[in-house]
């Protein structure tokens, strides 16, 4: 993979680099909207466009399952079938193994599942997951690997690790086995594991730069554990990933996380959390969120951010947004979702005009200032996530 380091902080590890792919450059630090099934829900790859997303990230599962591979391939690739000539990622289906464990079961040789669809059998192994993405056609492929929730017991996460190694591992042969049906280049990311164990993570970073994997994720956090942990492991981990590869935080979405994330010296990073939150009604401004069912906006007719530029915040205020919420018109929640995916990556582009001209930690401390940080109720979370479950897995059953 060409990757350059164009900059670093001089009082941090923030680091401004570029991936260069066949399908454009990818300037980083950089936030990836996320298009589970080859759409970033309401935009277009026009609107995407304009909010200069620079890659966007497929679900390797979802899209297998709906509308499957075939009509990828007979599309051309996921490139041209939803329209979008920048870069994609693929996940590999294994955080799917892990959010939808219960209708599975995992060997170390494979996963068997039932779709979440239609209650269909499925059998996932590394060199499937990989055949998957070499159709869909990505530029950056994810090894297939298994996730651990939180907490999870240290034999059973030692065990899992062993699991998830040999897995990689299998994955980088079938994908030097195997090539892009489209001609283009795809990249294969390997991502290190452990749960919350310091000495299972330091064991998995080693292991998987044997394998020399075009680029390192982190996986497996930002699934439960108290930020304290996480922020914890990173700061630990990431030093000691290959620097000359890109780095990647998977799944991980709050403004002021990923303002740490940059800190520690990771590239690239992804989460649901603005398009989700946005349908949801809630907007993220330099000023923190904008909960817009609260009555307090039912007459303010502000711009959701007077320091933002998108076409939302240029036209419309947070009571006509509030009046669309209200209703449920769908509107609202294309403008709501063009405002955050902005804003996310307006925010990764500021950091990384800091970090290229020298005042990254004078930014850093510019942003925490002026942006409220919610506490972590990790309890309260666990409980919900634990309530969330049981309803799934009733009304599944």
């Amino acid at each position: 993979m060409k990757f350059k380091i164009e900059s670093r902080s001089t009082n941090s590890l923030a680091r401004a680099c570029k991936i260069i792919t066949d399908h454009g450059e990818i300037p980083t630090p950089i936030f990836i909207p996320v298009g589970t099934y080859g759409t970033v829900k309401t935009l277009t790859p026009k609107e995407l466009d304009e909010c200069n997303a620079k890659i966007i990230l497929g679900n390797t599962y979802h899209l297998y399952l709906r509308p499957g591979t075939e009509i990828i391939k007979k599309a051309g690739g996921l490139h041209k079938f939803i329209s979008w000539d920048k870069p994609i990622l693929t996940d590999s289906g294994g955080f799917q193994v892990f959010s939808l464990s219960h209708l599975g079961k995992v060997t170390d040789k494979e996963v068997t599942f039932r779709s979440h669809i239609d209650g269909s059998q499925h059998i996932f192994t590394p060199e499937k997951s990989i055949q998957i993405q070499r159709v869909l056609g990505s530029d950056i492929i994810m090894a297939f690997d298994e996730c651990t929730p939180y907490p999870y017991e240290y034999e059973r996460a030692k065990l899992s690790l062993k699991r998830t190694h040999e897995w990689e591992k299998r994955s980088l042969e079938e994908f030097h086995r195997t090539a892009c049906p489209y001609g283009h280049r795809q990249y294969i990311f390997g991502i290190i594991q452990g749960s919350v164990y310091e000495d299972l993570r330091y064991r998995s970073l080693e292991e998987l730069k044997k394998l020399d994997f075009d680029g390192y994720a982190v996986g497996g956090l930002a699934v439960g554990e108290p930020k304290e942990i996480m922020f914890s492991l990173l700061s630990r981990i990431a030093p000691c990933m290959p620097e000359e590869k890109p780095r990647y935080f998977m799944g991980i979405g709050k403004p002021e996380d990923i303002v740490k994330v940059i800190d520690s010296g990771i590239d690239m990073f992804d989460c649901v959390l603005p398009t989700r939150n946005a349908r949801n009604g809630t907007l993220y401004t330099w000023r923190g969120r904008i909960v817009l069912k609260q009555a307090r906006y039912k007459d303010d007719f502000s711009p959701p951010d007077e320091n933002c530029s998108c076409y939302t915040c240029r036209n419309f205020s947070r009571a006509f947004l509030r009046h669309l919420f209200m209703l449920g018109d769908m509107t609202g929640l294309k403008l709501n979702t063009l405002h955050n995916i902005h804003f996310f990556l307006e925010l990764t582009s500021s950091a990384r005009k800091a970090i290229v001209e020298g005042y990254f930690e004078q930014w850093k401390k510019d942003f925490f200032e002026n942006y409220p940080v919610e506490e972590d109720h990790y309890a309260e979370n666990q409980k919900r996530r634990e309530e969330r479950r049981r309803k799934h897995l009733r009304e599944t059953s």
